[in-house]
């Protein structure tokens, strides 16, 4: 396949790309695809569909994620207009179509790569789209610890006595690790805050937690370490009773990535 072929085809599998509108979601309708990829009979087509939907539950994913099936209103020679199926097809399903195709057909070979590489760019985007999420949640954490802190030390607790209180707090919602355990468990250096590997959800609990904690000791005007932490501890542990009527267990998920742009007060 010479160099000008490549670029007209990836020109027009460009082309044929659509967007959902309001959600950014990139997608191409299988009748679209179906001459470009060598196929001239839909019904020969379908069966490349099935064959990547089969195999696409074999990988564990959902069809329906990535094949939707749809009517379409397509116009006749005479005018008239008649509905017809098709499929809404995302990057992955677009590849699996590919890697089912006929490999003797030229433009399948050059499907293949081109949607291997679209898919891998979605993928690097929502990768980057979670790493944002989680930084987010992460700040939040911090800003509500902060604010903790602060309510805590106009109670008469120190610095101290703020570290008892989270490491007391964390413990209850790591079902009895400290904030010690849990970062040896995790390998965690001593100068990185635990919550800078933790998964986005054990953050936003944490974050839940603290903030049902500073809600209560502004509301209840607590003071002293002793009251606050029982505060804390309760806390905790309703947190970590809802995480676990959903089979939830906060010790268990794996350590995520460490985040690097944090604040550098050690919380966490």
């Amino acid at each position: 396949m010479d160099k000008s072929t490549l670029i007209t085809l990836q020109n027009r599998f460009d082309g044929l790309s659509q967007t959902v509108p309001d959600e950014g979601i990139e997608f191409w309708f299988a009748r679209d695809l179906m001459e470009p990829l060598g196929y001239v009979r839909w019904e020969n087509f379908q069966t490349a569909i099935q064959r990547a939907i089969t195999s696409c539950e074999t990988t564990g994913y959902e069809p329906n994620d990535h094949f939707r099936g749809v009517t379409k209103m397509v116009k006749l020679g005479s005018g008239a207009e008649r509905a017809v199926d098709d499929f809404m097809l995302t990057h992955y399903a677009c590849y699996l179509i590919a890697q089912n195709g006929d490999p003797r057909k030229e433009p399948i070979a050059f499907a293949q790569s081109y949607f291997a590489i679209q898919t891998r760019k979605q993928e690097l985007i929502e990768d980057r789209m979670r790493l944002l999420a989680r930084m987010d949640t992460r700040e939040r954490l911090r800003e509500s610890e902060k604010t903790l802190s602060q309510n805590i030390y106009e109670r008469g607790v120190d610095d101290a006595g703020f570290g008892r209180i989270r490491s007391k707090g964390d413990a209850a919602l790591f079902g009895g690790h400290t904030t010690q355990v849990m970062k040896d468990r995790y390998g965690i250096t001593k100068t990185r805050p635990l919550a800078d590997f933790l998964p986005t959800l054990t953050i936003a609990a944490k974050n839940l937690a603290t903030e049902m904690t500073n809600h209560n000791v502004r509301q209840d005007d607590l003071r002293g370490e002793h009251a606050i932490t029982s505060e804390h501890v309760q806390n905790n542990m309703s947190v970590r009773d809802m995480l676990g009527q959903r089979g939830i267990k906060p010790e268990q998920p794996p350590p995520d990535e460490g985040i690097q742009k944090v604040g550098t007060s050690g919380q966490g």
